[in-house]
This record gives C-alpha cells, structure tokens and sequence, in this order.
C-alpha cells in the first residue's frame, strides 16, 4: 500500500470526514481489521482563513508549500489537499515536491462523465464558485458546463460555510436554504450539482437534494484510496 499524503485542516470538520472515509474504504476493499497509511499534516486554519479573505493568497500558499515539503520529507507517496478553496493555489503546491498531486476537480469530472452529466451546479466557498480555479478545469479537462448561483445564494452559501460548517454548526434552516439553492439550479438546467467545499457533505445529504450530488470529499477520499492501492 502506498502512502497518502494529507493536508488537512481546513476545516478540521471536514478533515475528520476524510479520514473516515478513506479507512472506511480500505477496510471494505481489503478486510475488516485493514486501514489505509497515510500521513496527515493539520494545519491552523485562522491563518489561512484571513489570508484568504485578505487576498493575501502568497501568505497561504507558502503555508501549504511547506506542508507538502513535510509530507514528502515523511515519506508520503502523493498529495492530496483536503479543500476545494485553496486549489487555487494548485499549481504551487504541487510544484513544491515531486510528488503526484491528486486534484479535488478530477474524481468530481470522472463522477460526472460516469453519470452522463454535461451540466452541473456548482456549490462552494465565494472564492471557489466566483473564480475559475474549478469552475475551468471541470470545463476544460471534463467538458462541463458549470453553473453557479446568484450573487445573494453565493454569499449565502459562503455564509454558512464559514460561520456554521467549520466550526460544526450543522444547522436545519442552512439545509433548507441550500435545497432551495439547488432548486433553483435545477431550474436553470442543472443535471447534478458538485458540492465543491469538503465542509457542505456535513450538511447535505442525498435526500436533501432535487438533484443528483457529486461530492467532493467522497470522491477524492476515493480517488486518494485508489492510488494507494495502485488502482489509479
């Protein structure tokens, strides 16, 4: 088994989810009492959180940098970044060790070509649905077309990532207000909607959408596992 690499921390919520799901589906492909080997390097959030709101975005990524420095130095076998918002900073990262770097956007874009997907909405932080870090290689390596909300659910959206999800707020009325989000996608010809921050699966599940989700954190937990096991 090879070894994964994490950067974890942003939120440590959604980290632990991770974590969960990775040994989850070791054990299911190699046996009960088998747990994946990974390295995980947990970084302070607040840091990086202002760094982000500040758009000190060099501040965050040498953060990041050094923390693909680490895992390589420990031993890990790739890279994996547990956040959708600070694969903005993709390019850097991966550039910093010669490790493989397991993109969130490409399990996601597999998922969709597997379902017969073109057009999908698209939920994340600010920074994610506002900018083309993800919106453009779902676009350009998978052939999506990539919707977003309107600018007052956008800020919404951010809102309860931020303030509720990172800090393990899961609250009913969020929910309802992202099933409407998604409604209001699906009316606008979404065929599936990506939860494109590693925080919403916390809030969202199968049954709180009208449509199919393409989760992020499970997908890439996936694909994490598939390189592991040499199956990628």
């Amino acid at each position: 088994m090879r070894t994964i690499g994490l950067i974890g921390g942003m939120s440590w919520e959604s980290s632990a989810e991770y974590y969960r799901l990775v040994n989850q589906r070791v054990r299911e492909r190699l046996g009960p009492l088998r747990s994946a080997q990974l390295l995980m390097h947990s970084v302070d959030f607040g840091p990086i959180e202002r760094a982000q709101h500040e758009g000190r975005w060099d501040d965050a990524g040498a953060i990041l940098e050094d923390a693909a420095r680490r895992l390589h130095a420990g031993g890990a076998d790739c890279i994996v970044l547990r956040t959708n918002t600070m694969h903005k900073l993709a390019d850097r990262i991966e550039a910093a060790t010669p490790l493989p770097f397991l993109h969130i956007a490409d399990p996601v874009g597999r998922a969709a070509a597997r379902a017969g997907v073109r057009r999908v909405g698209l939920l994340g932080t600010a920074f994610t649905m506002e900018q083309g870090f993800m919106k453009d290689r779902l676009a350009q390596r998978h052939g999506l077309e990539v919707l977003v909300p309107g600018a007052d659910d956008r800020a919404e959206v951010h809102r309860i990532i931020y303030d509720e999800l990172c800090v393990g707020i899961v609250d009913g009325a969020s929910r309802e207000r992202y099933r409407r989000v998604i409604g209001a996608l699906q009316a606008r010809g979404a065929e599936a909607v990506v939860l494109g921050c590693t925080e919403i699966s916390l809030l969202v599940k199968d049954e709180d959408s009208a449509l199919p989700l393409l989760d992020s954190t499970a997908l890439h937990a996936a694909a994490a596992v598939d390189f592991a096991l040499g199956q990628s």
